[in-house]
């Protein structure tokens, strides 16, 4: 059994989360639900891994282009997602952000323009508008649960022509793992307009009980558009910090040109040694830690949504997968930005802003719940605490 209570203090490591919170919400020692890392140690047998490595001391040029790296993909989603894919297809990344700026380079042109659903992970709007595209935002309908308006997809399509549809699956930050139908229909308008696909499947793994996550290349046979597929180990394992992701490639011209602004344009052909052998260890060893993570996360839900369900005016719901909360508040009697200043001043907490993940989130908070418990619960009534204190105002 894995004690996901143990407390580890970040204090100390550079966090970007805990040690430089000021950054983001304009004050020190906050408690922070901000940034979706967790506050887990890795699992005991990736640290017993990465350990022997630090005490051998060799870090020179690291290769990751052999079967150890890529059948450590390969396996992983053939095994957990029953997805057949080709150790071919499968090329090193620093990180998915850094694939989907090449991707987009390479699919699209100079001011043309790109669509995903929104809200969306904020770092789509930085890297769309940082290699001079133009973002179509089409809005998730808000029903049981969030759901894609295809009508006004396939119009958007029709009208504007764009060049790439940009997948988060599952969604970042409303949590739907979209299902087979949803993405045969989007295949199929994909498609129908000649859009190109890249899905970031980084949160792939974070599952609530009986959900399961489907890879766009599932559908690779039915696809007659360029499609790419971009994850990492990192979420899952959190392990961002040893820097080790993934691009899937089907077609071989456009994993060449990849591969060649990886290596010639961008000089980022060797791959950090520690964090491909975190991956490694991780596909091959501990998918356990994983299923005991998951359990746990479920857990940090529940509590969290009993916590809430008595407060008038705030809506929760457990999402189909990622261990991030996306919480409705509606009727306050004063701004997000006044909740803000008791969240941050009086209650000491850090909870983002549903508006930087789009207009759509203007009355939503983003909270991370990919910690013990004991700072979820004491979280959560903070939030209450401060709910409360200006809804009396």
């Amino acid at each position: 059994m894995i004690d996901f209570d143990k407390k580890v203090s970040r204090y100390g490591t550079y966090s970007t989360q805990w040690d430089y919170v000021q950054d983001r919400f304009g004050e020190k020692n906050l408690l922070p639900f901000s940034i979706s890392d967790m506050d887990f140690e890795i699992p005991f047998g990736t640290k017993e891994v990465l350990s022997q490595a630090v005490n051998k001391g060799v870090f020179g040029y690291t290769r990751w282009n052999h079967h150890d790296f890529k059948g450590a993909v390969n396996d992983w989603f053939a095994k957990r997602f029953h997805a057949k894919i080709e150790e071919e297809w499968i090329s090193y990344s620093p990180s998915v952000i850094y694939s989907l700026s090449v991707f987009i380079q390479l699919l699209s042109k100079k001011n043309g323009k790109i669509v995903t659903l929104t809200p969306c992970y904020d770092a789509f709007f930085n890297v769309i508008k940082e290699n001079h595209r133009t973002l179509l935002s089409v809005s998730l309908q808000k029903k049981q649960q969030f759901s894609i308006d295809f009508t006004t997809l396939e119009a958007c399509f029709k009208k504007e022509k764009p060049e790439i549809f940009l997948l988060c699956n599952p969604h970042n930050p409303t949590g739907r793992a979209f299902t087979m139908e949803e993405l045969e229909q989007l295949v199929e308008l994909c498609n129908q307009y000649q859009v190109a696909i890249i899905s970031d499947e980084i949160h792939m793994d974070i599952l609530r009980e009986g959900v399961n996550h489907i890879p766009i290349l599932t559908l690779q046979e039915k696809i007659k558009v360029p499609v790419v597929l971009l994850s990492s180990a990192s979420k899952t394992f959190n392990s961002p910090g040893l820097g080790c992701s993934y691009a899937i490639v089907p077609d071989d011209g456009l994993r060449a040109q990849f591969l060649s602004i990886l290596k010639g344009r961008d000089g980022l052909s060797s791959v950090p040694y520690l964090g491909m052998l975190a991956l490694q260890d991780c596909y091959n060893h501990q998918e356990q830690w994983l299923n005991e993570l998951n359990r746990y996360v479920d857990e940090n839900f529940r509590q969290m949504s009993e916590l809430l369900q008595e407060n008038r005016f705030i809506t929760s719901y457990i999402p189909e997968a990622t261990y991030l909360a996306w919480l409705e508040l509606s009727d306050l009697p004063v701004s997000m930005n006044e909740l803000q200043q008791v969240l941050v001043h009086q209650e000491k907490v850090a909870i983002m802003k549903g508006e930087t993940y789009g207009i759509e989130g203007v009355s939503y908070l983003r909270l991370n719940l990919g910690a013990p418990r004991e700072k979820i619960i004491d979280g959560t009534k903070r939030l209450l605490r401060a709910v409360n204190k200006v809804s009396q105002s």
